[in-house]
């Protein structure tokens, strides 16, 4: 139903996982069939520096999938999957993309070139974040998550304002959401290194989505998105080219 050759590794009565490269996915795909798309793409953060984790210094390789790569190399690959997810998405659809200031400016500057509205621009504040090693930058505390639609003017998103309002002691939800990071609670089937709280992806998809739609994410790493997904009464699509994290995804869903 919405792929065209490609198979699930593995798939029950509301999610379906994918081991495969991002771009051969996204091409495999259906037209409009997704209602919804969260995206935490690589950062590119794996510069072999170091960071603090739980108190002790750390590398701050990822992986290979992370890699720092040219200012032109990163941006043409925005563009890609940001253009093929555009296909994807559904006319009153929406998209939310995550990250970091090493990649943000080159996610909103894609966006808009492949043909999107930015409606808002997400700050999310971590209570918690680690500590700046090198003592010579401010303390590396947010995220940025921009949320888009097609720019079509026949474009209609779905936004759940009054919910919103409600989880928000009945006033309107500003722009900057604070909270922790992600608890040790979530990662007792296994850790990935940039996994997303569940309570941020549990806001996203009630603030942008009806029980029932499809909501994909192609870089789901642990599968936070299908847990949320999962609780929530929406079905889920998950995409990942790392086994290790796929199997990481069905651990965790097969036992939600």
């Amino acid at each position: 139903m919405y792929f065209e050759t490609l198979r699930p590794c593995f798939v029950d009565k509301s999610s379906a996982l994918f081991l495969s490269d991002v771009f051969t996915a996204l091409e495999d795909m259906s037209s409009e069939c997704i209602d919804m798309i969260f995206a935490d793409p690589p950062y590119f953060l794996s510069n072999g520096g170091f960071s603090c984790s739980g108190g002790k210094r750390v590398s701050v390789n990822k992986g290979d999938w992370d890699k720092a790569q040219s200012i032109e190399d990163k941006h043409n690959f925005n563009r890609k999957w940001i253009r093929l997810c555009r296909n994807i998405l559904k006319p009153n659809g929406t998209i939310w993309i995550t990250g970091t200031l090493h990649n943000i400016y080159s996610v909103g500057m894609a966006l808009e070139q492949e043909g999107f509205k930015i409606l808002n621009n997400i700050t999310w504040q971590k209570t918690n974040p680690p500590p700046n090693l090198s003592c010579r930058y401010f303390t590396h505390s947010t995220e940025t998550i921009l949320w888009a639609r097609k720019n079509d003017e026949s474009s209609k998103h779905y936004f759940n304002y009054q919910l919103m309002k409600e989880m928000n002691g009945n006033r309107q939800m500003k722009d900057v959401w604070t909270g922790t990071l992600t608890p040790a609670s979530e990662k007792i089937y296994g850790k990935h290194p940039a996994q997303k709280p569940l309570y941020v992806l549990e806001r996203i998809i009630l603030a942008s989505t009806h029980k029932g739609d499809v909501v994909l994410d192609p870089f789901c790493g642990s599968s936070t998105t299908g847990i949320a997904c999962r609780k929530l009464g929406r079905k889920y699509i998950g995409i990942d080219n790392n086994h290790e994290y796929i199997e990481l995804s069905i651990r965790r869903l097969r036992n939600s």
